[in-house]
């Protein structure tokens, strides 16, 4: 009790009228107690609301924040996606009004009068409408409904008619950018971040009682000169040093609390001796708010004039998918990296299904998420090309979607995030696309470009990653999809000396599609080979490669990995799935520099894609892989429960063909086992009858003897069976 100035509430973590258990409740809830019963509440008349998981730079003054009664200042919290769709028609009577914003919450007691009963009321009702829980409907990427609290404040707001100023620069989370030229005076520490190979996530520490363990920290970070040689680029290096900032001042926070408890005096560390320095005070006193702060556009005038919204725009990310297994775990790993990449603005997945496909699909909550119709099998032709669901489906998106970001990044499903991909930093402008370098697209200088555009000249040899604005895309769009059935039914260009793809199929058509409708429009690319990166190939030194294809096999040591070998494995609907883990690093060869860092990103790229199916088998709610070992336990002996088995699909291993014949041999040998015992059990009844009746010792060995062969025969039975 004596941790902080406290006001003690009544806890509605379970719902006292509908037994719901839901602990963010308690928020708008403790507000609500706070109103009625403080006597603190009768004397102030702004209030700032901030979440315990959050680290204070500076003082946080309302009306140096430009907050004003009816306009509260709040950040933006852009993944809110249900402002924009039928989640606020259903739950306000002005969705117009629905801001997208929390953490930050600066306002005039008035306001947060008017506000809290409506805050609490909304919190409730957007909590038991569970018919919109999906991700695609409210951005939540557990699709549990946690962040009803906060569509709750977001609804309420919009209800009593409260228009937020949104400051994006008053608050970071540890892992993230900060923009140039800003301070933020709030860290909100709710994701998990790192440096180098230092990491802290707050959930790994969930049932910690570290505030009551004398003179235990949480681990050291790098120190802020290991930092400087980390980071070139000083925008990232801030981004690091406010990274340790945040846990520095924790574990200063922890120091300060295990001395007032008469905790023993630390012994003398390196690390102690850094938090009592005077460097580490000078890295932390207080940031006071720079007039540019307040320069953003809801601060100064209520449009887009400032500098800051000029110089960083919008962005939205978008990726292509289909209603199949294939794609699911893709989806897995991609939405997974982007939210640990700082990649800015929203993501959606762009999934073509047939109706038929699209009835048994269970996928739904895996990403926020566009449906478009499929045209794997072209509706006119007949002819069955998948790779046309990419532009049919941005097309589809264009056109159906209320789209507010001025540039566009586009990315494939089997691609890792691994860093921030944005227009200013790769210089791409209206009429100006960015792109990768794919050399193989030799159609760009023959004939193909001569025969599918009218400016071959113009033809780049780009794919992979895409960052366009939202005005070229609107007009190219078409062309892309045209262009791609265009270069898909020229049959009689297919070889590999024409297009650079050795299956002459024309798989590649899309890409072609892209490239000739680009070129139609004459857009030009600013092409960079330093935003992507195949594993396995050697990386060039220094480059901070932002993303991973892994369209391609690649290798480390005797460990491979293909995508395509895994086309039909459900790794995401079975628990505990995940694909064979790579090597430990420290095995690997260091005596030469280039084939490490080739084999560090490959190691990287499979560890990523692992964590990200970890993860989603633990939001999923997966039983925990030593209760499957009780479970296996008791299969051996006869009690095998199949209900069990088929609630929790127990795979706590590599979902490979190996593994799977193996676990289902096993559960056939135990089925057969069971039999076998019987049947010898009645071989030995009848044995002893024949032996008792027949009178020759001559015979009674005779058929010894054949009862023998007869249990051979049945064992090497038993032993097809389990191998087959």
């Amino acid at each position: 009790m004596d941790l902080a100035p406290t006001m003690v509430v009544p806890s509605m973590s379970r719902h006292p009228k509908t037994g719901d258990w839901y602990p963010a409740i308690n928020k708008p809830a403790g507000i609500v107690h706070w109103l009625k019963h403080s006597k603190d509440a009768e004397k102030v008349d702004w209030v700032v609301i901030l979440d315990a998981d959050m680290i204070i730079r500076g003082p946080i003054i309302p009306w140096e924040l430009g907050a004003e009664k009816g306009r509260p200042v709040s950040a933006y919290y852009g993944y809110l996606v249900g402002c924009d769709n039928i989640l606020s028609k259903l739950h306000t009577k002005h969705p117009e009004l629905c801001d997208k914003v929390g953490g930050l919450l600066a306002m005039h007691m008035d306001d947060l009068r008017k506000l809290a009963p409506m805050w609490l009321s909304k919190t409730e009702e957007v909590r038991e409408d569970r018919a919109h829980w999906a991700t695609n409907i409210t951005g939540d990427i557990y699709g549990k409904g946690w962040i009803s609290e906060m569509y709750g404040y977001s609804f309420g707001a919009a209800e009593v008619g409260l228009k937020h100023k949104i400051d994006d620069n008053l608050m970071i989370y540890p892992g993230y950018t900060p923009r140039q030229g800003f301070e933020p005076i709030l860290m909100h520490y709710g994701l998990p971040f790192k440096v180098g190979n230092w990491s802290f996530s707050k959930l790994d520490n969930h049932e910690d009682d570290i505030v009551y363990d004398c003179g235990r920290l949480f681990p050291e970070p790098p120190y802020p000169r290991e930092v400087k040689m980390m980071e070139p680029d000083p925008n990232k290096r801030q981004a690091l040093f406010l990274s340790i900032e945040c846990i520095n001042t924790l574990n200063e926070g922890l120091l300060m609390h295990h001395a007032a408890r008469g905790c023993a005096k630390e012994k003398w560390s390196k690390y102690l001796s850094f938090l009592k320095s005077k460097t580490f005070a000078e890295l932390t006193k207080p940031k006071l708010l720079k007039p540019k702060s307040l320069q953003t556009e809801e601060m100064v005038k209520e449009k887009l004039t400032d500098e800051a919204a000029r110089t960083y725009p919008k962005i939205h990310t978008i990726f292509s998918t289909e209603c199949t297994p294939y794609f699911d775990w893709q989806t897995v790993g991609l939405i997974h990296s982007f939210h640990l990449s700082g990649q800015p603005g929203n993501i959606t997945r762009l999934l073509s299904c047939t109706d038929e496909d699209l009835k048994k699909y269970t996928g739904h909550d895996l990403a926020p998420t566009h449906y478009v119709p499929s045209m794997s099998r072209h509706p006119l032709t007949g002819d069955w090309y998948p790779a046309i669901n990419k532009p049919a489906a941005v097309f589809h998106w264009l056109n159906h979607v209320n789209i507010d970001a001025e540039f566009i990044v586009i990315l494939d499903a089997d691609m890792i995030l691994r860093g921030p991909i944005t227009p200013w930093e790769f210089n791409a402008a209206r009429g100006r696309p960015v792109s990768t370098p794919y050399e193989y697209l030799i159609g760009c200088d023959n004939v193909l470009a001569k025969l599918h555009t009218s400016h071959p000249d113009a033809c780049d040899k780009v794919g992979g990653v895409i960052v366009m604005h939202i005005d070229d895309l609107r007009q190219f769009a078409m062309l892309w999809l045209h262009k791609t059935e265009e270069v898909r039914a020229d049959k009689a260009h297919y070889a590999t000396n024409i297009t650079g793809d050795i299956f002459e199929s024309g798989w590649i058509s899309e890409m072609y599609g892209y490239s000739f409708g680009a070129a139609e429009l004459q857009l030009r690319h600013l092409i960079s080979s330093e935003i992507l990166i195949y594993p396995g190939y050697i990386p060039e030194p220094g480059v901070k490669y932002r993303v991973f294809h892994y369209g391609l096999e690649f290798k480390v040591g005797n460990w491979s990995f293909d995508k395509a070998n895994y086309r039909d494995s459900d790794v995401v609907n079975k628990c505990w799935a995940k694909f064979p883990d790579p090597p430990d690093p420290s095995t690997l060869d260091q005596t030469d520099e280039n084939l490490l860092q080739r084999d560090l990103l490959s190691i990287e790229c499979a560890r990523t894609l692992n964590e990200a199916l970890r993860l989603h088998h633990v939001r999923r709610n997966c039983p925990d892989p030593n209760s499957m070992e009780e479970a296996a336990i008791s299969r051996k002996l006869g009690r095998y429960d199949r209900s069990y088995a088929a609630k929790s699909n127990p795979i706590p291993t590599s979902v490979s063909k190996e593994s799977s014949k193996e676990a289902t041999g096993d559960a056939k040998f135990s089925t057969f086992g069971l039999w076998m015992v019987a049947l010898w059990i009645f071989l030995g009844l009848g044995f002893l009858t024949v032996a008792s009746v027949l009178l020759s010792g001559r015979k009674a060995k005779k058929t010894k003897g054949k009862s023998y062969r007869s249990k051979r025969r049945l064992s090497h039975s038993g032993f097809m069976d389990e191998k087959y």
